[in-house]
């Protein structure tokens, strides 16, 4: 099963960076790129524990909807989101939040698993890794701008 685990340094109160990171307006503005948008379940505003989300996005030039699931959660600390059904066998999302001096460092771990036997581990090893790290570098600096204008 791969594993991404990011580390994100940001000069913003921990709350701020809890809060956007659950928030699903910020999450389709931080993908609209892939034309991100939430069709089902808790669709706007912060989610929250037991809350699920349906997502509708283009990746790989092909439209694909995926629901997850807000599983644990420990405000301002803690949250973990889980897939209930989409293109992945599974994924579940962890992010973690720690104070440091004046920053919070934002923790992703990120493990998913392809369908497809071992034509979906090859798919991980040719792109499929890299293109959700990089999907997820992509929001953490999306996060990380907003997150210190609205505490700066």
């Amino acid at each position: 099963m791969p594993l991404i685990k990011l580390q994100t340094e940001i000069r913003a109160d921990i709350k701020v960076c809890f809060d956007l990171s659950r928030n699903i307006d910020f999450h389709k503005e931080s993908l609209k790129h892939s034309k991100e948008k939430a069709i089902a379940g808790k669709t706007s505003g912060l989610i929250e524990l037991g809350e699920w989300v349906t997502w509708e996005a283009v990746h790989f030039g092909i439209k694909q909807k995926l629901t997850s699931k807000l599983t644990e959660f420990e405000p301002p600390d803690y949250f973990v989101d889980e897939m209930v059904s989409g293109a992945f066998k599974s994924f579940k999302h962890e992010h973690i939040f720690h104070e440091k001096e004046k920053e919070t460092i934002m923790i992703d771990i990120f493990y998913f698993e392809s369908p497809f036997g071992i034509f979906g581990r090859l798919a991980n090893v040719l792109f499929l890794k890299r293109y959700m790290k990089k999907l997820l570098i992509t929001r953490n600096r999306f996060l990380k701008e907003k997150a210190e204008r609205l505490t700066n």
